[in-house]
């Protein structure tokens, strides 16, 4: 059946269904592509429907329901999986030689090294990593200290890495020295080495929606991230980040950059793709990963966030009250105590009902006027009279406490400055000759500011046409790896074609000895009685080369023999029954002497069914004939219809 072209229809009707077909992959299987990008999708599930000949969406989303096996074909041509030993040898060698020392300078002292090789897909190179390990520290002290752990979402291509056995082909990148010390000869075929196998740990496990192995020294994913949109790629790679040790490093394929995550990892080698993990900044930003990796100790570590916080505000030196939007008080600090008289039962209460809010200053009009503006709100010189000393002297800070636009509540802190009260005049002073200088500054800052904006945008147009280069680098390497993936397809279909065809030829050159052999003249007919094969013998009888006759009806030919004596025979071959004997003519020959000849009739049998007729033409002398043979006399010979 040719292979029919999907349809061009409108473009959100055609993305509306091919979104329907991954979200019931999604629901059936629990293959999430969502996150793919677009364009690998539509071009892969197209090339998929037209294998079928279906050329709609809708139409294949009801066939995948119909044949659940179609499963199967669909993932293997959505799933790409083209890798290979050492595959970008330059990037290998500069781990080993830089990257493998780092982290073993790192582990030293037999501490456990883990490695993770994601998006396996059939075990090269996870293997290589094994090969690369046991040449740094030696077999023995591998299978002791290195866990590799290998993961795909590709069943099929995870058990054929568990299996771990390779073709000659596919171990052609592999040094003839590791090949002879790392693998076993079966045949044909190369297995890895059941002893270093045993620290090779492959899983299923889905990089969108999985949490992260942790704790992880190197982890090599090449070629994973180019065939996701940018959302899920930042969701991905904030997930891989994670999991990598403080000082572990991120091994990635050719096509991929990294330009725009530099707040995740920081480039230890561009040209190879070697990255290292960069430190968390903030308390959110830990949590927020711990919590987004599904990782169970998140709350804890809120916890811990939340007493340390309440820690931080009993040790700050300025008094403080924190008050709800509500107007409760939430929180008292051990200097607001002191200061104010305040005790640890006053949380809860609404802030009116306490002296505070309205002596030594009027506080809620302050919080109003801080909420009102979204900025702190300052008094200073603030004078609180004290019963048994002088009085002190207070700056107030009110601060309204937001996230992203909602108030949480309302911040109030009292620095005591009594003591810096002498020095006060002297500060002025100070502070007015500071002014002057930091005119001078501002003038020069908004100098610098200047020539700054101009070097941004001039970055940000450089990265920008990066970011193009970098899309279109990875389409071009997603394109070169189906077309390898092909061609593989395409090797395997020849080789398969070549050995039939090897087969056929021996074929034919056995019946051909056959029939010279025995020097009988044969004709073989169809079930419409046309000649479909025509022996040199006949042609020596007849007069007729092969290809005058071929295709003819055996009862339209002009030739010496009464052919119509042999209908019966061949009538009765084609319905199966007994067969007739053999058959006596008198025939003429192709120099015109008279000859007689004895004919014999034959089925021919495709499996159980009769294809065709097989008839064998063999001149005999008089003395010839044996029992049982049907004679033709040359005077009552009937008549060939055909002369």
């Amino acid at each position: 059946m040719a292979a029919k072209k999907v349809r061009k229809g409108k473009a959100g009707s055609e993305n509306g269904a091919l979104d329907a077909v991954l979200d019931y992959l999604k629901r059936s299987r629990g293959f999430d592509f969502t996150g793919y990008k677009r364009s690998t999708l539509v071009r892969r599930v197209t090339k998929r429907m037209n294998e079928v000949g279906i050329d709609s969406y809708v139409a294949y989303q009801d066939f995948l329901e119909v044949h659940p096996d179609e499963f199967g074909f669909l993932f293997n041509t959505l799933l790409i999986n083209v890798t290979g030993f050492f595959r970008d040898q330059p990037a290998w060698d500069y781990l080993a030689s830089s990257v493998v020392p780092e982290i073993l300078e790192a582990r030293k002292g037999g501490q456990p090294i883990r490695l993770w090789s994601a998006g396996c897909a059939s075990g090269e190179e996870a293997y290589s990593l094994a090969m690369m390990f046991a040449e740094a520290i030696g077999p023995e002290s591998f299978r002791r200290r290195v866990k590799i752990y290998a993961t795909d979402i590709d069943e099929e291509a995870l058990a054929a890495a568990r299996r771990a056995v390779y073709s000659a082909r596919e171990m052609g990148t592999v040094p003839t020295a590791m090949r002879e010390k790392y693998f076993v000869g079966r045949g044909t075929t190369y297995a890895f080495r059941a002893d270093l196998r045993r620290s090779v740990i492959f899983g299923r496990h889905d990089l969108v929606q999985a949490a992260p192995i942790s704790r992880i020294d190197l982890l090599v994913c090449r070629n994973v991230l180019m065939y996701l949109n940018a959302e899920t790629q930042s969701r991905v790679l904030s997930r891989l980040q994670f999991g990598i040790a403080p000082d572990g490093f991120l091994f990635l394929g050719k096509a991929e950059m990294l330009l725009s995550h530099g707040d995740l990892f920081i480039p230890v080698d561009m040209k190879q793709r070697v990255f290292r993990k960069a430190p968390m900044r903030g308390v959110r930003e830990r949590i927020a990963a711990l919590a987004e990796a599904g990782d169970p100790s998140a709350r804890t570590q809120i916890e811990f966030q939340v007493h340390m916080l309440e820690a931080a505000l009993e040790a700050a030196p300025a008094a403080m009250i924190v008050v709800d939007p509500a107007g409760t008080i939430t929180g008292i600090n051990r200097r607001a105590q002191e200061l104010f008289g305040l005790v640890p039962g006053d949380c809860g209460r609404p802030l009116h009902d306490v002296e505070i809010s309205y002596r030594p200053l009027e506080l809620r009009s302050l919080i109003d006027e801080a909420h009102r503006l979204g900025t702190p709100v300052s008094v200073h010189d603030v004078e609180k009279p004290m019963r048994d000393s002088d009085p002190r002297y207070l700056d107030c800070e009110v601060t309204p406490l937001r996230d992203q636009g909602v108030a949480l509540g309302t911040s109030i802190a009292f620095l005591d400055h009594t003591q810096r009260s002498e020095l006060r005049s002297e500060l002025e002073l100070a502070r007015q000759e500071l002014e002057h200088s930091n005119e001078a500054l501002q003038s020069a800052n908004e100098e610098l500011e200047t020539t700054n904006e101009e070097l941004q945008s001039t970055n940000e147009e450089l990265e920008t046409t990066n970011e193009e280069l970098q899309s279109g680098n990875e389409e071009l390497e997603t394109m070169n790896e189906e077309l390898q993936s092909t061609n593989e397809e395409l090797r395997t279909i020849n080789e398969q074609l070549q050995m039939r065809t090897d087969q056929l030829r021996a074929n034919e050159r056995m019946f051909e000895a056959i029939l010279e052999g025995i020097r009988v003249a044969v004709v073989v007919i169809d079930r419409d009685l046309r000649v479909i094969s025509w022996v040199e013998e006949m042609h020596e009888l007849w007069g007729l080369r092969a290809d005058e006759v071929e295709g003819h009806s055996l009862f339209d030919l002009d030739i010496g023999l009464p052919v119509a004596a042999l209908r019966p025979a061949i009538d009765a071959c084609l319905a199966g029954e007994a067969q007739e004997p053999r058959v006596e003519l008198d025939a003429v020959n192709r120099r015109g002497a008279p000859i007689r000849c004895a004919a014999t009739c034959r089925p021919l049998y495709k499996g159980e069914d009769v294809t065709g007729v097989v008839v064998m033409v063999q001149r005999i002398d008089a003395d010839d004939r044996g029992p049982g043979v049907r004679r033709y006399p040359r005077r009552a010979m009937p008549d060939n219809p055909a002369r």
